[in-house]
């Protein structure tokens, strides 16, 4: 057989060797770091027999796919483990995923892994290790392999068989006494599983709906080497300091309450302040780029979602009020709380006739939404059920598209440039998928035609984006700006979308230089997105310790002695006349107390007043970083830190 390599090279094997083999023949030190293998650019196992000519590619731990093997692999070594040291549990699934893996079960009622089982378990996980367990592929008839899976008393695995199609080949791996469904690939033998790490414990639904069981899921991680694992751990400790569940908590920024509900936060007076901040921020700047501003209704009848779409789309995904039976009939009135702005913005384009002088015509409103996310999906402020969003709808003719998205784009970019966030973003041009028409509305040359021009836009741009089919919205591709968070977990902070579509549903319309009725393009669009979200990533960017612009208070003025309490007072005063916002601590403490507590609150500034300070007419300034940074008048401190807040800079 011929083989071609990555590069480019082509070498005759003999028919029925193994990627290992093959890697063995170029070098043994390569043979001992491949841990699978791609065949044509689909994933094999690097134990697998090759037949025939093909394009191969060896996989190590450097590679994505490669690590993908080795840390399954990890996961079926954990669920070994649990299987003989806890018998009774039942399997689930245990995927890899980036940075680590997981394996769900379903355990006896009663009994939950806590840190001791996860010692035990690393352990015995070292033990399968050691036995330098091969692993062996074979495929089972879809009858068998359920008589099998039941045979070996796992339901879990017995309800994902029986899902596949009747005639499917069904494949499973075997390393010693534990059998698993899997599609693989794996490496060739537990030996090659080294440095595993078992994290952390949490509640995970069977197959992520709440109606199912709540399972148990462990999260464990697994390196080539124990120095990245260290730096990994490292990496986790430091995300756990900077977890803005934690932070915000702990900076009374925001809490939440079970009896408001999951998904709810309640912003306390600092976050509140927070968000007002970079709200208005918003608001300023968009109306300075001749956005005009709306106010629009929390909740609209169905009529109006099934004009735009949603009604049919994204039902599930709405809080309906009324009863169920209602749902089914039209003679009933049914009300939804809105899971986006665009059908009421549309609403006040429809206000009057529009001529194309009106275009474009920017709408701009700082909407509150509400979306019914899964239980599961909820995280601190970063995914709720209700939240604010910096919300847009541009109407244009199509000779304004490229430019109106240039400006949406610039906008965006400016607003995370003035967080501190632009480094820490990433473009994904979001493509519908055209092997599952059902979830989108417009027939293929439509949709081909607007992400043809989207993605000519972009290349023009300069943009460094890639692109993910599946993702765009139900009526149009978008640019979705992309962030991760402390835990590496990746979501959309920002979205500029093309509509093509919409407009005509609800009959918007301009008239055109030739006389003509036509319908305007709409792009919709967030200029910081929702502003929850953002909160979370600035706490986590900054460690709590927010810009000094944003910080929800600027000063704290200290005292010594109480005989300044009164001096204190007036300095606090004096600073709120300017808009800064400042508080005073005249607790009968220590100072090396206050300035701490000062600290652990991220207060960019103290000014420490005893006596001295008092008689001299200054103040003694602190930074939250720099230190001690002198004795001032209280104008000079007034001054720096006046200009500092407008310049917006953040350290």
């Amino acid at each position: 057989m011929n083989i071609t390599l990555p590069d480019g090279s082509l070498h005759e094997y003999q028919d029925g060797m193994t990627a290992l083999q093959i890697a063995e023949s170029i070098s043994p030190r390569l043979a001992k770091a491949t841990l699978a293998a791609e065949l044509d650019g689909a994933r094999i196992d690097a134990f697998a027999p090759i037949q025939g000519d093909h394009a191969l590619k060896l996989l190590t731990f450097a590679d994505e796919n490669g690590r993908w093997a080795y840390r399954h692999t990890a996961s079926h070594m954990l669920a070994q483990a649990v299987k003989r040291l806890y018998p009774a549990v039942k399997f689930a699934i245990g995927p890899a995923i980036e940075n680590g893996f997981y394996y769900d079960f379903d355990t006896p009622e009663g009994f939950s892994f806590t840190a001791a089982e996860l010692a035990a378990l690393e352990k015995e996980l070292a033990n399968i290790a050691a036995e330098n367990l091969t692993l062996e592929r074979f495929e089972l008839p879809r009858a068998e392999a359920v008589a099998y899976m039941q045979g070996r008393e796992e339901p879990y695995k017995v309800e994902l068989i029986e899902d596949l199609p009747e005639g499917a080949a069904i494949s499973f791996y075997k390393q010693g006494e534990f059998v698993d469904l899997c599609a693989g690939p794996h490496v060739d033998s537990t030996g090659k599983i080294k440095n595993i790490k078992l994290l952390s414990v949490a509640g995970a639904y069977w197959r992520g709906s709440e109606k199912n069981k709540m399972l148990q899921r462990i999260y464990g991680t697994a390196f080539e080497k124990k120095a990245d694992l260290d730096a990994y751990l490292a990496q986790l400790e430091e995300a756990k300091k900077r977890d803005h569940n934690k932070l915000g908590r702990e900076l009374e920024l925001f809490s939440t309450v079970d009896v408001v509900g999951q998904g709810l936060p309640i912003l306390l007076p600092k976050g509140a302040r927070v968000i007002q901040l970079l709200q208005r921020f918003v608001e300023d700047e968009e109306q300075r780029r001749g956005y005009l501003l709306t106010k629009t209704p929390l909740l609209a009848k169905r009529e109006l979602y099934k004009i735009s779409g949603h009604w049919d789309h994204y039902r599930d995904g709405m809080f309906v009020m009324g009863d169920a039976a209602d749902l089914d009939d039209e003679t009933k009135e049914v009300f939804a709380l809105r899971p986006m702005t665009c059908p009421f913005q549309f609403m006040a384009y429809l206000n009057r006739p529009r001529s194309y002088r009106d275009l474009p015509l920017r709408y701009n409103e700082t909407s509150t939404l509400f979306r019914n996310e899964a239980s599961g999906e909820m995280h601190g402020l970063i995914r709720v059920r209700q939240f604010t969003i910096s919300e847009g709808h541009l109407a244009c003719r199509p000779d304004q598209v490229a430019e109106e998205f240039k400006g949406c784009l610039d906008l965006a970019n400016y607003m995370l440039k003035t967080v501190g966030l632009e480094d820490d973003v990433s473009y994904q041009f979001s493509l519908w998928d055209e092997n599952n028409t059902d979830k989108y509305i417009g027939d293929k040359a439509s949709w081909e035609h607007t992400q043809n021009m989207m993605r000519s836009i972009l290349i023009d741009l300069g943009i460094d984006f890639h692109e993910v089919a599946g993702e765009a919205a139900f009526y149009g591709p978008k640019l979705d700006i992309q962030i991760r968070n402390v835990h590496g977990k990746e979501d959309t902070l920002i979205t500029i979308q093309i509509d093509f579509q919409l407009a005509e549903r609800f009959g918007m319309t301009y008239t055109d230089s030739d006389g003509e009725k036509k319908h305007p393009v709409v792009i919709h669009r967030t200029s910081i997105g929702c502003y929850e979200r953002t909160l979370a990533l600035l706490i986590e960017k900054y460690a709590g310790a927010l810009p000094t612009w944003m910080a929800p208070v600027q000063v704290k003025v200290l005292t010594i002695t109480d005989r300044t309490d009164a001096l204190a007072e007036q300095i606090r005063a004096e600073l709120e006349k300017y808009g800064i916002r400042a508080e005073s601590d005249l607790r009968n403490e220590k100072i090396g107390f206050k300035i701490r507590e000062a600290q652990m609150q991220k207060v960019p500034y103290m000014l420490v007043l005893g006596d001295k300070e008092a008689e001299t007419g200054v103040v003694a300034v602190r930074g939250r970083k720099a230190g001690d940074l002198g004795a001032m008048t209280l104008s000079d401190f007034r001054t720096k830190i006046l200009e500092e807040i407008a310049e917006r800079t953040h350290d």
